[in-house]
C-alpha cells in the first residue's frame, strides 16, 4: 500500500513517513522547498528496509496537486493513506495581520486539504478503500494568541474533516483529524522562555510532546484497527485540551 504524507522533509512529517514505512507502506515523501531533508527521510527509511520516494510540489497550487498525486500513482501505485501535514505559521496580532499572510497561511495549511481530498478520493473510491488524516493542531480547537491565520485554518481542517467522512463512508474510507498540542519541532524551538515555561503549566502531563508521538496516532488511524472510525479529532497533547 502507498501512503502519501505532505511535508514529509523534518519534523511531524518525517516522524510519520518512518513509521508507516515500519508498517509496510510505500511512502511518498513530499516536500516544497526542503529537498535536502526530504531526501534524508527517505534515506532513513530504505536503510532501516523500507521503500520510499520524493515528490516536490506547491500544494496550495491545484494544478501541482493533480500533477503531485498523479506521479505518486505512476511510481507507486494507487494511494490508500493521505496525510495532509504540511503548513505554515505566521505570528502576530490579528489586528496587525496583513491579508496577504492571511491568505498564504489559509493557502498552505487549509487549501491544500481541500485540493489533496478532492485528488485522491475518487481513486479511494475506485478501489473501495482509503485513509484520509489531517493533521490539524488543538490551536484550532483553542486558539492561540497572535496566530489568528493559523489558528482559523486548523479549525477548517475541522469542519473539512467531518463533511469529507460523512461524504466518503459509503466508499469506504475514512477521514479524520489529529490535533497535536505543543510539539517539540523546529516551529517551536524558538518559543521564549517565558512563554514556554506558561505553556508547560498549562499542560497536565507537564512536558511537550514528540513527533514520534503524533506519528503513533497517524500509525492506528491509518490501520485495520481503526476502519470504523471515521469523522473525529484526535488530540494528542499531554491533557492541554480536554473536552
Amino acid at each position: 500500500m502507498t501512503a502519501l504524507i505532505t511535508g514529509a522533509a523534518k519534523g511531524i512529517g518525517r516522524a510519520i513517513a518512518i513509521a508507516l514505512a515500519k508498517d509496510g507502506f510505500t511512502v511518498a515523501v513530499h516536500y516544497r522547498t526542503s529537498e535536502d531533508t526530504a531526501k534524508d527521510t527517505v534515506g532513513q527509511i530504505r536503510a532501516a528496509g523500507g521503500t520510499a520516494e520524493c515528490f516536490c510540489a506547491d500544494v496550495a497550487q491545484p494544478e501541482q496537486v493533480t500533477e503531485l498525486v498523479k506521479a505518486v500513482e505512476q511510481q507507486l501505485g494507487a494511494i490508500h493513506t493521505l496525510v495532509c501535514n504540511a503548513g505554515i505559521l505566521k505570528s502576530n496580532l490579528l489586528a496587525l495581520t496583513r491579508f496577504e499572510d492571511w491568505r498564504e497561511v489559509m493557502a498552505a495549511n487549509l487549501d491544500s486539504a481541500f485540493l489533496l481530498t478532492k485528488a485522491v478520493s475518487r481513486g479511494m473510491a475506485r478501489q473501495r478503500a482509503g485513509r484520509i488524516i489531517y493533521i490539524s493542531s488543538d490551536a484550532g480547537l483553542l486558539g492561540d494568541l497572535m496566530r489568528a491565520a493559523y489558528s482559523a485554518s486548523k479549525a477548517g481542517l475541522l469542519g473539512l474533516n467531518k463533511t469529507a467522512a460523512r461524504e466518503l463512508a459509503s466508499s469506504r474510507i475514512t477521514v479524520n483529524a489529529i490535533a497535536p498540542g505543543i510539539i517539540t519541532t523546529d516551529m517551536t524551538a524558538d518559543i521564549p522562555d517565558t512563554r514556554r515555561a506558561k505553556q508547560l503549566a498549562a499542560i497536565p502531563m507537564g512536558r511537550f510532546g514528540t513527533p514520534e508521538e503524533v506519528a503513533a496516532a497517524v500509525r492506528f488511524l491509518a490501520s485495520d484497527a481503526a476502519a470504523w472510525i471515521t469523522g473525529q479529532t484526535i488530540s494528542v497533547d499531554g491533557g492541554l485540551c480536554m473536552k
